[in-house]
């Protein structure tokens, strides 16, 4: 008898994980529209959840160098957090995300000013922009994928155009969160779609990412003026502290004398990436832990942030979130690109597709 009990054990213990979607009720909309929390699994233990409202990446585990299992993004436990003022933790960023100058631009000589929500800038897609919608979700369970979807009305925080977008999330058996995203107009408009996720590779809460080592193989970025809109210049990184084109340890010159690093704050630059279609845009490691993260991209930009404006973020499991807990690593068009002609075009028109892809891949060695 304590054979068999022994081996049914085993049998459990090391029975098969199954990739999995499942979904559950998460609450309510400031609207009273049901917001859902999705969880993606697959066959290696690798779990995301992820939420309608906003697209929100509301956790991601991923294992160690010995195989444990931790939750690298920042955020909140409960709904409740994310619907009010928060840092956009893993939210899809829209309609436009980073900055546009001046909260205006123009298309075909038509001046659009929309909504200034950074002092007289534009940040993010607004006050109430994608990070702040529920998004209508199918389950795509033989991808082991979500597929969201949202409308944004014509003048929707001052943007012209019905624009209906799609952003899919596919959880791979190579440890790749999958991003994938869409958009059509009925009228010229400009785009340009994130996901602000902040990662720490040590798990959150553990701290800062100043022992974090990244490479970026770019060897430009967008200078920007004093209050962080491009000025249509490219500089060179190479041989400054922005330059990451050989791995470096992110504390290492975070806080050096060099009037780009936003006076003294730290990381909040676009770089340039090189080439066309899917490429590598950063390797990121936490040397402790061993767990790297490859981001790839199609868009031909992604901008370095240090997390510097983080302070007293009550977050999940009564941990608190401060300066530089968390980096993010936002693949874009170019910042301020609608005024910035000689950047790539961000204009969407009607019978255009908008199209990008990004790819987290989670490894440990």
């Amino acid at each position: 008898m304590k054979t068999c009990v022994l081996a049914a054990l085993l049998i459990t213990m090391t029975a098969p994980i199954h990739a999995t979607v499942t979904s559950e009720v998460w609450g309510k909309s400031p609207a009273g529209d049901e917001v859902q929390l999705f969880t993606l699994k697959n066959s290696k233990g690798v779990e995301a959840r992820i939420t309608n409202w906003g697209g929100i990446i509301v956790s991601l585990r991923v294992p160690d160098k010995a195989g444990q299992f931790a939750d690298v993004v920042l955020g909140f436990d409960s709904l409740a957090p994310y619907l009010e003022k928060h840092p956009f933790f893993g939210a899809i960023t829209g309609r436009y995300a980073n900055r546009i100058g001046g909260a205006a631009f123009k298309i075909d000589g038509v001046e659009y000013q929309i909504r200034a929500n950074s002092g007289k800038n534009h940040i993010h897609g607004g006050k109430v922009g994608f990070d702040k919608q529920v998004w209508k979700t199918t389950v795509l369970a033989d991808k082991n994928a979500i597929e969201m979807r949202y409308t944004s009305a014509d003048g929707e925080e001052g943007f012209p155009g019905k624009l209906d977008s799609i952003v899919t999330y596919t959880l791979t058996e190579e440890n790749e969160l999958r991003i994938d995203y869409r958009a059509t107009t009925d009228k010229p408009t400009v785009i340009n779609l994130t996901n602000h996720s902040y990662f720490n590779l040590a798990g959150e809460g553990s701290g800062d990412i100043l022992g974090h080592e990244i490479m970026i193989p770019a060897d430009q970025f967008t200078a920007t003026d004093d209050d962080l809109i491009t000025t249509g210049e490219l500089d060179s990184v190479i041989g400054t502290p922005l330059d990451f084109t050989t791995s470096h340890i992110i504390g290492e010159r975070i806080g050096a004398d060099y009037k780009p690093l936003v006076q003294g704050i730290g990381y909040d630059h676009n770089y340039v990436l090189k080439g066309t279609g899917l490429k590598l845009a950063a390797r990121l490691k936490d040397p402790k832990s061993g767990r790297v993260m490859e981001v790839r991209t199609t868009d031909p930009g992604v901008q370095l942030y240090s997390g510097n404006h983080l302070k007293g973020v009550k977050g999940k499991s009564g941990h608190v979130y401060e300066k530089r807990h968390g980096l993010c690593l936002e693949t874009q068009k170019f910042p301020d690109s609608p005024n910035k002609p000689q950047f790539p075009s961000p204009v969407l028109r009607p019978g255009e597709t908008y199209e990008h892809t990004t790819i987290f891949q989670f490894s440990a060695e």
